[in-house]
C-alpha cells in the first residue's frame, strides 16, 4: 500500500513540476510556479540555496521546500497547504500563495488570508550563512502548535 502511495505521490508532484513549468512561460496563468530551484547539497535535512536577490519565490519540489523573499525578509516553507496536504502554488500577480484543491489564500509570509485551511502555512527553521539560506526540511513548525517559534522562522537579509 505504501509503496503505490508513493508512486501516486510522485507521480503527481512530477506532473504539478511540469504543469508548472508550463506556467512560467505563460503570462496569463493566474496561479504559478515561479522557480524551480534545487539546494546545494540535495540531501533531507540541511538544505542550502541561494539568498533570493529580490522578491520571489523558488519552489525546491524534491525536497518539499518553498522559499520565499519578501522585503528584507526570507522564508522557508513546507510545500504542502496545511488544510489537506496539496502542493501550494503562487499567484505572482495577487502576490500570494494559494492551495489549487478548496483555494485557501496565504500572505508571502505564510500568514492564512482565506479558505479551508485553519492555520498558516507550516514554516521551516531558517539561517542565513553569508550569501546562503540554511533550511532544515525535517522539523515543519506551525503556528497553531507553538507560535513564537513559528513567528522567529525566517530570516533578515542585510541591505
Amino acid at each position: 500500500m505504501h509503496n503505490r502511495r508513493q508512486f501516486v505521490q510522485d507521480t503527481l508532484l512530477g506532473v504539478a513540476a511540469l504543469l508548472g513549468l508550463s506556467a512560467i512561460s505563460t503570462t496569463s496563468a493566474t496561479a504559478q510556479i515561479v522557480a524551480l530551484s534545487e539546494p546545494a547539497n540535495g540531501a533531507r535535512g540541511e538544505m542550502r540555496y541561494p539568498v533570493p536577490p529580490a522578491d520571489g519565490v523558488n519552489f525546491d519540489t524534491k525536497n518539499d521546500v518553498i522559499i520565499a523573499r519578501a522585503g528584507d525578509s526570507a522564508f522557508a516553507f513546507a510545500l504542502a497547504c496545511p488544510h489537506q496536504n496539496t502542493m501550494l502554488r503562487w499567484n505572482a500577480k495577487e502576490r500570494r500563495f494559494q492551495c489549487p484543491k478548496h483555494q485557501s489564500r496565504y500572505k508571502p509570509s505564510g500568514e492564512f488570508m482565506t479558505g479551508r485551511a485553519t492555520r498558516n502555512m507550516d514554516r521551516l527553521p531558517i539561517q542565513l550563512d553569508g550569501t546562503t539560506l540554511v533550511v532544515d526540511n525535517t522539523q515543519e513548525i506551525r503556528s497553531d502548535q507553538d507560535a513564537a517559534k513559528w513567528a522567529a522562522a525566517l530570516v533578515k537579509i542585510p541591505a
